[in-house]
């Protein structure tokens, strides 16, 4: 099983950017703790991350010629307004999870809008770093649900 964990725009900072809204854990952070729990359930990760829309278009196309079982994506800004990140990630046709560290629905207005939310599985947000390992689950899970429950 393999699942694809994307870190969009600004999330290299997370652990110094507002760590009143974000907390100290740095993307490093996050990622040794979705490695420690994909190791747990016995699947193969890969993490990205790229300020660049069109990077990370390129890496969801990637994705679909690799035959990513799911992916897992925090798209920062992008969420509110990336249609080509939405098209990419629409290509996929496999479980596509939506994570924030933040609840977006509890802040600024133009937060409140995802436009990536029509196309995905699910959408966790406000957990802070639990937020991701909430999504790995809900991707092993989406993959395999008979599996899912017997973790």
């Amino acid at each position: 099983m393999n699942i694809l964990v994307l870190h969009g725009v600004n999330l290299n900072l997370f652990g110094q950017r507002d760590p009143a809204q974000y907390g100290t854990v740095t993307l490093a952070d996050i990622d040794r703790q979705l490695h420690r729990l994909a190791a747990e359930l016995q699947v193969r990760l890969d993490c990205f991350q790229t300020n660049h829309e069109g990077v990370m278009v390129e890496r969801i196309h990637q994705a679909h010629a690799d035959g990513a079982d799911a992916v897992l994506i925090n798209a920062g800004a992008w969420t509110h307004y990336s249609y080509a990140i939405r098209d990419a990630l629409a290509i996929l046709r496999r479980p596509v999870i939506e994570v924030h560290m933040s609840n977006i629905h509890a802040r600024e207005a133009f937060r409140h809008e995802s436009v990536l939310a029509p196309i995905v599985r699910g959408q966790i947000c406000g957990f802070g770093a639990d937020s991701y390992l909430l999504g790995l689950r809900a991707a092993v899970g989406a993959i395999s649900p008979a599996r899912a429950k017997t973790q």
